[in-house]
């Protein structure tokens, strides 16, 4: 099968899920690194009319929007299925994708994650006080993901799926700072499904530093 070519800024959670979903569905893929706000150059608007990551590109065929992809890539190998097989789990499922896409990443990714952990990495100053109005809504959001959750191993039911493929790249930032390790406080049962995912070999192998290390091994072979 034709390798895929997957296009976005290492570190963005939307690639890292689609990376992840390559991952569990053992396809051969590479990353065509975008640098930070690379997106937004007319050169990438060739590969995205509306500047956003991912892409991916299967041969001649080029796709964008991360839900499609997702499913696209589920469809190239049998197993392991990521999409349940009755009604009502592709249903949550797909709750919990658009939960992810309308409310995760806005509220946690977008108005915590990236400024306290990623701003300041690339010289943004962090605005406490935008960070202070982030919590409630982010607390709101995580409460009912947690919810959704309950008692299950993953977010549809006993095995994983698509859903949390998307949540986890956003979600396993929190750990990582303060105001992310108070929001996980209340929720045990989403603590312990962020560490089912770590454990998972697919996360292992689209960390942050694992994506920027393919990124620097692309620049060294083609120079």
């Amino acid at each position: 099968m034709t390798d895929f070519v997957l296009h976005g800024i290492p570190g963005s959670p939307y690639v890292r899920t689609v990376a992840l979903t390559l991952e569990e569905k053992d396809l051969n893929w590479r990353l065509a690194a975008v640098p930070m706000g690379g997106h937004r150059t007319p050169e990438y608007r060739a590969i995205h009319p509306f500047h956003k990551i991912p892409t991916l590109d299967h041969g001649d065929f080029r796709l964008y929007e991360t839900i499609a992809i997702l499913r696209y890539l589920d469809s190239m190998a049998d197993a392991p299925a990521l999409v349940p097989g009755d009604a009502r789990s592709v249903a949550r499922m797909d709750q919990v994708i658009s939960i992810t896409a309308c409310y995760v990443a806005p509220r946690i990714s977008g108005a915590l994650s990236f400024p306290r952990r990623v701003g300041p990495m690339i010289g943004m100053a962090v605005d406490e006080e935008a960070l202070a109005a982030a919590i409630e809504p982010a607390a709101e959001t995580l409460e009912e993901v947690a919810r959704l959750l309950g008692d299950q191993p993953f977010l549809a039911g006993d095995a994983i799926t698509l859903a949390d493929l998307m949540l986890a790249p956003h979600i396993s930032f929190l750990p990582e700072f303060e105001e992310g390790r108070q929001l996980l406080a209340p929720h045990a049962n989403i603590d312990a499904w962020i560490t089912r995912m770590e454990t998972r070999p697919g996360m292992v192998a689209t960390t942050w530093e694992r994506m920027n290390a393919m990124a620097a091994a692309r620049e060294t072979v083609a120079a």
